[in-house]
């Protein structure tokens, strides 16, 4: 990938939340929605996801909350997608409401699927105070049990943390796959949370010790832009 490329990428991630009474359609788009996908030469990744409850970190999956994360080599190619494809489409149809947020990747460590997703370039200039980070985990049959007895204090610390503003908890699998999305004003608040936070900090002891995952990334980002909202609550860029 040229320098160009690794400058311009967007990743993309949108979360709907359904109509009840149109839950159906949302379980349906999960196994149609992925001819399109697969057929989109200009996506270089993409992943249909359900999401916690209420769209948090929680291993409970609720069925009216779904999100799709897409990367693109180019913000044209994200912006066409998102004016007229067929999956965006469904999603706004069947919804009450719609968060998008684009982002530009900084850092990203790990793997996802057996593959980096966000490329990035290490010599950008951020424009942003404001930072995203994607937390990604895949977890070892027989450690679930284990792995949700804990993580649920350290995203109770996360939205209690200074500085953080959102969260969501999405994944491939209600037990198995789990991402965690969220934006802070600050990297410092974010790094502050991270290895400051007594409940964070040892649940990332744990998940060493104990080896929990089979697979995890970390992922940083700028946010370029942002559009609706998730459970009422805007995000604005600065």
């Amino acid at each position: 990938m040229t320098t160009l490329t690794l400058l311009s990428m967007i990743v993309a991630l949108t979360i709907t939340k359904f109509r009840t009474h149109n839950i159906l359609f949302a379980f349906l788009g999960m196994a149609l929605l992925r001819v399109p996908m697969w057929l989109n030469k200009n996506c270089r990744f993409w992943k249909l996801m359900g999401s916690g409850k209420d769209a948090q970190v929680d291993l409970k999956p609720d069925f009216k909350h779904w999100a799709i994360l897409t990367t693109w080599d180019e913000k044209d190619s994200c912006d066409e997608f998102y004016k007229h494809s067929f999956v965006i489409n469904w999603f706004r149809f069947f919804a009450i409401e719609e968060f998008t947020i684009l982002l530009k990747p900084l850092s990203s460590h790990g793997l996802w699927s057996r593959i980096q997703p966000f490329k990035y370039n290490k010599d950008y200039s951020v424009k942003s105070t404001r930072v995203a980070v994607i937390t990604r985990a895949a977890i070892n049959y027989g450690k679930v049990k284990e792995f949700r007895s804990n993580i649920k204090r350290a995203a109770e610390a996360m939205r209690k943390a200074e500085g953080f503003i959102l969260s969501a908890g999405v994944g491939e699998n209600p037990f198995f796959d789990q991402a965690t999305f969220s934006i802070w004003e600050s990297l410092d608040h974010m790094k502050n949370y991270a290895y400051k936070s007594v409940d964070h900090s040892d649940v990332i002891k744990l998940t060493r010790e104990r080896k929990w995952y089979s697979e995890e990334l970390f992922a940083r980002f700028e946010i370029i832009e942002t559009q609706g909202s998730l459970n009422g609550q805007s995000v604005y860029t600065n």
